[in-house]
């Protein structure tokens, strides 16, 4: 395939509706890169699972991205993926799954993401073991590190390198610990990797439970890391989904005007997402992006996308027009 073959494709089908907001969406991406400015991506959902980083990896590697705000879900599904991938089981008629049939399925360890089954024991107890020796040696050396942090330190060490199961250039967790990516990682708690860290913690393996850092600090190094890159550059917000992923990064903004009283502080530049849920009342997810200007984080000027699609469709899009794949 020829060089933008990609890229070529959709600029000339999509044209209409949501499929021109993709291609719109892609190209003001592409104006406030070579504008200077600097791209925050969010990964809310299951878009590991979904292997983005097929697509993101490279993202990260050709600094199309210089920060990302995610669950814990998502950092930790990526490495799942690239230590267990071959134990992987896809089910295409997930929809009709009966209860029974999933007590099956959990019965054999395997944990289902809509139609993919990821397995307990050589996805996570795997990473699990990984991590619980750089957990405990940290907490009896005093020190403290971010979850993304330590799954950092745990990639740079080789502990999972005879595991991998896949090209280690398909994970965008390798790539971005290779660029020393800043990552940002709201909620922990509610993830896999988080649980587990609490067990050990009530276990007494674990003394000290602030050895993992946590939200609030998030917060404050974001704000740090917000302040210092936008007196250089303007920061765009690409955000896959909704819900902590991106609501928690997106305030930053807002928290230094309103709580820190640093109006001179941009807005953000550009601002998509990418999100299935529809206009709707209550919904942060499903609100457009005026919204956002009441509360600070958007100005009247921002360029303001909105693609209301599945994300694991249009995401890989997103990124080949970027990419000029």
């Amino acid at each position: 395939m020829s060089r933008g073959a990609v890229s070529q494709f959709i600029k000339h089908h999509f044209r209409h509706f949501n499929a021109a907001a993709l291609v719109d969406a892609a190209e003001g991406y592409k104006r406030h890169l070579e504008g200077g400015g600097a791209m925050m991506i969010t990964l809310a959902g299951a878009m590991s699972t979904a292997e983005l980083g097929l697509s993101l990896a490279e993202m990260i590697r050709r600094d199309k991205v210089q920060a990302i705000s995610c669950t814990g879900a998502n950092l930790e599904e990526d490495l799942f993926n690239l230590v267990a991938h071959n134990h992987y089981e896809r089910v295409p008629h997930w929809r009709d799954l009966t209860p029974h049939d999933e007590q099956a399925l959990l019965e054999r360890h395997m944990n289902r993401v809509t139609d993919t089954c990821i397995p307990e024991m050589e996805a996570m107890r795997r990473l699990e073991g990984a991590l619980i020796e750089e957990w405990t040696r940290a907490d009896k050396a005093g020190e403290r590190y971010f979850p993304h942090e330590f799954l950092y330190r745990v990639i740079r060490s080789g502990k999972l390198e005879p595991y991998y199961q896949i090209d280690p250039k398909d994970s965008w967790m390798v790539a971005a610990a290779e660029k020393n990516l800043p990552i940002f990682v709201p909620g922990w708690e509610d993830s896999t990797t988080g649980n587990m860290y609490a067990g050990h913690c009530l276990a007494g393996e674990i003394k000290n439970v602030h050895t993992v850092r946590g939200g609030i600090e998030y917060m404050m190094v974001l704000a740090e890391w917000y302040v210092q890159t936008s007196r250089e550059r303007s920061i765009g917000f690409f955000q896959i989904g909704g819900g902590i992923a991106g609501d928690f990064p997106i305030c930053v903004v807002p928290m230094l005007h309103q709580d820190m009283r640093r109006p001179d502080i941009p807005v953000w530049g550009y601002f998509c997402q990418i999100s299935d849920s529809t206009t709707s009342y209550g919904s942060y997810s499903g609100a457009v992006p005026n919204e956002k200007i009441t509360w600070g984080k958007l100005g009247v000027d921002t360029p303001k996308y909105i693609i209301e699609s599945d994300a694991s469709i249009v995401a890989p899009l997103v990124f080949a027009i970027v990419l000029d794949c």
